[in-house]
């Protein structure tokens, strides 16, 4: 069964709105000081934008084995993790105070549960694909437009797509983090090319997420 045409424009909505009430609900309060109300507010409206479009989406799944995907996703988590606080460290703040214990836990499960899928839907779901399709095309307008995201098969990529699905990724980040999440976007990037799917991303996405909660519980503060 042929799939209908899905233009990047058409799917824009779905695929960014989840990420977009993310941040935006973040810049309501100061998060270190309201995190319980913000990270319960995300939880709830972000989880309820990704069950109302879910259908829109691509699938997760690739050709190739998803439980394998998990496990290759995390190890490249760790690996992510690692990368992360080297390209971090020369940015980090002298003195950042610690977050209580409710804040730390309200942010370490909704980071580990919500950022993997909804950043990894926009950037190496959407972003990703519609770099594909620009590259092609060698129009912007033309992919948006006339490309269909079920066009690109899985795994394929362009230098073009990976910098600026990279870089789309690390703009949506603090100035500290730019060089960081750009090398961790090419991280995910590679993961896509290696296993075709998402599964293997948000897999990766959610470990390091998860490790670094326990970083900074730690008593590195200032990665957050």
């Amino acid at each position: 069964m042929t799939e209908p045409l899905r233009t990047p424009r058409s799917l824009l909505w779905p695929y960014a709105l989840p990420y977009l009430a993310y941040v935006a609900i973040g810049a309501l309060g100061d998060l270190r000081s309201h995190a319980e109300w913000i990270y319960l507010a995300r939880l709830v409206v972000v989880t309820g934008l990704l069950a109302w479009f879910w259908r829109s989406y691509l699938p997760l799944r690739g050709p190739k084995s998803a439980p394998i995907s998990v496990a290759v996703g995390a190890l490249a988590g760790v690996a992510g993790l690692g990368l992360w606080l080297a390209l971090r460290a020369p940015f980090l703040p002298d003195d950042a105070p610690a977050w209580s214990d409710s804040a730390w836990l309200g942010r370490a499960v909704v980071s580990t549960l919500l950022p993997p899928v909804i950043e990894e839907l926009l950037f190496r779901g959407w972003a990703l694909r519609l770099g594909v399709l620009a590259s092609r095309a060698r129009s912007l307008g033309n992919a948006l437009d006339h490309g269909s995201l079920w066009d690109v098969a899985a795994g394929a990529w362009t230098p073009i797509a990976i910098v600026a699905s990279s870089a789309a990724f690390a703009l949506g980040h603090l100035p500290g983090e730019w060089l960081a999440a750009f090398v961790y976007g090419a991280l995910m990037c590679g993961l896509w090319i290696a296993r075709g799917d998402l599964v293997s991303c948000i897999s990766a996405h959610a470990v390091t997420n998860f490790l670094l909660a326990l970083w900074v519980r730690a008593g590195h503060w200032g990665n957050w």
